[in-house]
């Protein structure tokens, strides 16, 4: 084999803001979520430690990440994030890129890499070449996260309970609307997950409002009314090619008539028809190894079928 192109890694700062962000926004498997104003905005939780690699002094990959003790991994506040490319990657490159990556965690005193790679159906264009470097330095798949998605240009339809609860909102005269109340939103959604899971939801309102402050194109919520009395709401996660739903809730009368199931009719045949993917999220639990029955199948009842979020681990 010949002799794989040299690769610089430089650990971010924020001098390298506006170039980070210029390259993710020309990538051709980055989303808004790796952008700097996203990953900081909760910089107090993790310490950042992500990477910049560099092919004779040109930016070629990003990789969003931080440190937990002695372990590198893809950032703790992201789904998904591994190298970020631009068009013109290459797979020797990317074997470049992991040699690289591994050096410096070893003169870092880093002694594990968890690397969660970004879900096909974000790629603008194929962008698996990760994929391969993982394989090619023996990573270990640790987690397999089951999410649920649509290929809008090939809708399966909806099951007869779902058109069921549509029919029932709109014979109570549901209105779909976009909104910027996510306080009143999020206390739906806090209501919810306490009573079923017991669990909070990720981010506070202040946070989701802040978040959508600074990207109002990519993060929007839309909800049903009776009146003008919020009875469901869904938070869009809107990136090039995927509608995914971030956050969803019904209110305990909203349960009963349909109130969520008329936002994601109206969100998968108008609003995000022109998308390529419509994704519901992930329904497990333990790294994978729980599937959530009830919540998958309402999922695959809109005719959504399964995406795999990984993540995986190589020991140094």
């Amino acid at each position: 084999m010949s002799t794989l192109p040299e690769i610089e890694v430089i650990p971010y700062s924020s001098g390298h803001k506006a170039q980070w962000d210029s390259f993710v926004t020309g990538s051709k498997n980055g989303v808004f979520l790796f952008n700097r104003d996203y990953m900081e905005y909760h910089s107090d939780r993790f310490v950042d430690h992500s990477l910049m690699f560099y092919s004779n002094h040109m930016l070629v990959g990003v990789l969003p990440a931080n440190i937990a003790g002695d372990v590198l991994q893809s950032h703790g506040g992201l789904t998904f994030g591994g190298v970020v490319t631009g068009f013109q990657m290459k797979t020797p490159q990317m074997l470049s890129i992991f040699k690289a990556l591994i050096a410096h965690c070893r003169d870092q005193g880093i002694s594990e890499i968890v690397y969660k790679p970004a879900p096909y159906i974000y790629h603008t264009v194929p962008a698996d070449e990760d994929l391969y470097a993982l394989f090619v330095n023996n990573a270990k798949l640790v987690a397999r996260s089951v999410s649920s998605c649509i290929s809008l240009s090939c809708l399966n339809g909806f099951d007869s309970s779902r058109k069921d609860n549509i029919r029932k909102a709109k014979k109570n005269r549901l209105v779909v609307k976009e909104s910027i109340d996510f306080n009143s939103f999020m206390k739906i959604e806090e209501e919810a997950l306490l009573e079923r899971h017991g669990v909070k939801p990720v981010h506070t309102a202040d946070e989701i409002t802040l978040l959508a402050k600074r990207f109002p194109s990519n993060i929007k919520l839309f909800a049903s009314f009776k009146d003008d009395l919020m009875l469901a709401g869904v938070v869009i996660y809107e990136s090039r090619n995927v509608a995914h739903m971030q956050y969803a809730a019904n209110s305990k009368v909203g349960w009963n008539i349909g109130a969520q199931d008329i936002i994601e009719d109206y969100l998968i045949n108008q609003r995000y028809c022109d998308k390529k993917y419509f994704d519901f999220g992930i329904s497990t639990e333990q790294h994978g190894q729980v599937l959530n029955l009830g919540l998958i199948k309402r999922k695959e009842h809109f005719g959504a079928n399964a995406v795999m979020y990984d993540a995986y681990h190589i020991s140094l």
